[in-house]
């Protein structure tokens, strides 16, 4: 029961949002939203307020933001069909923004809960090289080599960066008011298989301090789930390490296991995932929406509204079936066929 409440909570906090990015820029814009749904399927309850209905419908797989004009052109001033290319890219855009701030937020409160790493130190191996230079637990690691490190990110970067027969490392650190830099020869560790000076990061959960280092955080959550995606197109990994919405139901049991900052952690990958999947240009997706304008822009107006509407049905089969496909993955997978 709790894995479903927690799933279907985060599809709420993935959907809604997103559609309502769509709205909002979509009012400033001048455009009449016809209906806000949250989910999809067969309607549970309905409340109009001025000429937008909003519907709650049975299904919390998705929703959606129905605009005037939206799937056939309209001769009226607040129709999605009358707004200029860059209004209409502007509106694209809004959903895929949002999700982003999502995942920002996500990281950010996860960071608070679970405690960001600093530039201070945590702890200092015994008979460690780090030890052996005079570094301490509650020193400040403010610059390696005279380079900056103002995040633990630096410090690491730095330490990654030396090799075999490279001079020592010049460590400036800060403690009690006042720097001293120290000659620190790294140590190679055969487990890890990589040098280290034997110091760990210290962990803060101040708000101010961890919400700084959630956009920092995002983008490294998103550049890892970038590269995952570029090891699924080019097969270095399996079809069943992709995961559908039944997929996802086990992931959100596993991360809910450990807390709600390894929860919010994967609610803010999701969200990426489901903003650069949205940016795809595929017909149907917002990216192939996006698509099409700028091909109707290159083409002087001879990619007509028909086109890309044969286009976008074409698109929607293929990712129902895209869909259907996952989803029989994820069900053998729990089943071990």
């Amino acid at each position: 029961m709790k894995t479903a409440i927690l799933f279907v909570l985060m599809l709420l906090v993935l959907v809604i949002p997103h559609e309502w990015g769509h709205m909002m820029v979509a009012r400033w814009c001048g455009v009449k939203i016809k209906e806000f749904s949250v989910g999809m399927g067969p309607l549970i309850f309905k409340k109009k307020k001025g000429d937008t209905q909003y519907s709650l419908r049975l299904l919390p797989l998705g929703g959606y933001c129905m605009m005037e004009g939206e799937e056939e052109a309209v001769d009226s001033p607040t129709s999605y069909s009358s707004k200029t290319y860059p209004q209409k890219i502007a509106i694209l855009l809004a959903g895929v923004t949002m999700n982003v701030i999502i995942a920002v937020i996500a990281v950010s409160v996860a960071l608070w809960i679970g405690g960001a790493l600093t530039n201070t130190l945590g702890g200092v191996t015994q008979g460690s090289p780090a030890a052996a230079a005079g570094l301490e637990a509650g020193d400040t690691i403010v610059a390696v080599n005279g380079k900056e490190t103002p995040e633990w990110e630096n410090v690491v970067a730095a330490i990654d960066g030396y090799k075999k027969g490279d001079a020592p490392l010049e460590v400036t650190y800060e403690r009690d008011g006042s720097e001293k830099t120290v000659s620190v020869t790294p140590e190679y560790n055969s487990e890890r298989k990589a040098y280290m000076l034997g110091i760990t990061a210290g962990v803060t959960h101040d708000f101010f301090k961890t919400a700084v280092h959630g956009p920092a955080a995002t983008w490294e959550l998103a550049k890892a789930m970038l590269q995952g995606f570029k090891m699924l197109f080019s097969g270095q990994l399996h079809k069943n390490d992709v995961a559908g919405p039944v997929g996802l139901v086990r992931v959100v049991d596993q991360a809910s296991d450990y807390g709600i900052a390894p929860y919010l952690m994967l609610l803010a990958l999701v969200s990426l995932n489901l903003a650069f999947f949205n940016l795809l240009p595929i017909p149907g997706l917002d990216g192939g929406k996006i698509f099409f304008i700028i091909l109707k822009i290159i083409s002087g107006g001879r990619i007509n509204d028909d086109m890309e509407y044969k286009a976008t049905v074409v698109g929607m089969a293929v990712l129902l079936m895209l869909f259907v496909l996952i989803t029989v993955n994820d069900v053998m997978n729990i089943f071990g066929k």
